[in-house]
């Protein structure tokens, strides 16, 4: 059914934590970007993760092998991460659910459905398993705790993203993030990486388009 016309442009979205602001910042790119398509990455486990199942257990979805489910009719549900991916302007939403061991197995499927010109894949772990054309990082001005998944992916990372629920950027914001990262363990990479917030959005969005037009050049 799916036939890939080409190679996407691959954009990781990634975080620190779950409550990061991933999907916001991929729905923002999204609009920036008609015609992309967005792959949503959960992973879970077979038991319950002890958190409410309707908000964000997996474990009764998953199978022997990766599971993706594209299109809107098996993706769109308001209100839901993949529902905002439509609602944001993708041309086609795959939600892979996988567990740790199926990860590397289940991107480069759901990536060999995508016929788009480029794709934002919202995820972490499996930058473990593949490079990607533009990586951001989100995270909390206050920084927290770093999962180890996104410990892992700084490595790739291409800058860092500071969400804040306000969308604005204050006076703090910055500041507050570089006094948090001197004193962590990955305070040596993390100071190599430029710091971004909404404000720059508009230079985030011609980096990603300037690749695009390097691709198809």
């Amino acid at each position: 059914m799916y036939e890939a016309i080409m190679t996407p442009v691959t954009v990781a979205i990634s975080g620190f934590s779950s409550d990061a602001g991933k999907t916001t910042l991929l729905c923002e790119l999204l609009k920036a970007f008609p015609g992309w398509e967005a792959i949503k990455i959960s992973r879970g486990h077979y038991r319950s993760c002890g958190k409410d199942p309707q908000a964000c257990c997996v474990s009764h979805l998953l199978s022997e092998e990766p599971v993706i489910r594209s299109g809107r009719k098996e993706t769109y549900t308001p209100g839901k991460d993949t529902g905002r991916y439509w609602d944001a302007g993708a041309s086609n939403v795959h939600w892979l659910i996988v567990t740790d061991g199926q990860v590397e197995q289940g991107i480069k499927s759901a990536l060999g459905r995508v016929q788009a010109k480029g794709v934002f894949i919202e995820g972490t772990s499996f930058l473990k398993y593949m490079d990607v054309d533009y990586a951001l990082m989100s995270a909390r001005p206050s920084g927290g705790k770093i999962k180890p998944s996104a410990r892992g992916a700084l490595a790739k990372t291409s800058a860092i993203y500071l969400f804040d629920d306000c969308q604005e950027e204050t006076p703090t914001t910055r500041d507050q993030f570089m006094s948090w990262y001197k004193t962590v363990p990955e305070a040596g990479i993390l100071n190599r990486l430029p710091v971004c917030t909404s404000r720059d959005l508009p230079q985030l969005i011609a980096s990603i388009r300037a690749i695009q037009t390097a691709a198809v050049a």
